[in-house]
């Protein structure tokens, strides 16, 4: 009795299911309830990386020896670089989440077509679809950018 209770519509989806789901479901309440518990582990995570790199910088002590100390400065150094990248993904995280409490999650914002789950799934911060994201790309090129 217990498995058929998990079945049930309030349970969260899974990636199975959201990928077999029909088309005319894009966007239920199910499937941003399971795009925003994903974000919400993603910026979770991101947020407990940040706090271990922050006592990690704390808890080293000086070396006295140039080179380990040269060591440790270039481990800083990357280290703070992968936080910095995670600030940002952190932002685009908490962005995503104000589209789906907006109604806009999941449609381009170029074009207002759906993005599609596939892409969510694997970038589940885009905000264009996949044509959107090429043209700016090739634009970009063009001018340089």
């Amino acid at each position: 009795m217990r498995a058929s209770k998990a079945k049930t519509s309030t349970a969260p989806m899974t990636e199975k299911e959201i990928l077999s789901a029909p088309e005319s479901d894009y966007m239920s309440v199910r499937q941003l309830d399971f795009f925003r518990r994903r974000l919400q582990e993603e910026k979770n995570q991101l947020l407990s990386n940040a706090q271990e790199t922050t006592t990690h910088l704390q808890d080293n002590e000086s070396t006295p020896d140039p080179s380990d100390r040269a060591s440790v400065e270039e481990e800083h150094t990357l280290e703070l670089r992968v936080r910095d990248r995670e600030r940002k993904l952190l932002k685009k995280i908490e962005e995503a989440i104000a589209r789906i409490d907006a109604g806009e999650y999941g449609y381009c914002e170029e074009t207002g077509e759906p993005i599609g789950i596939a892409r969510l799934l694997a970038r589940p911060t885009a905000t264009l679809s996949i044509e959107a994201q090429e043209r700016r790309e090739k634009l970009k090129k063009m001018h340089g950018g």
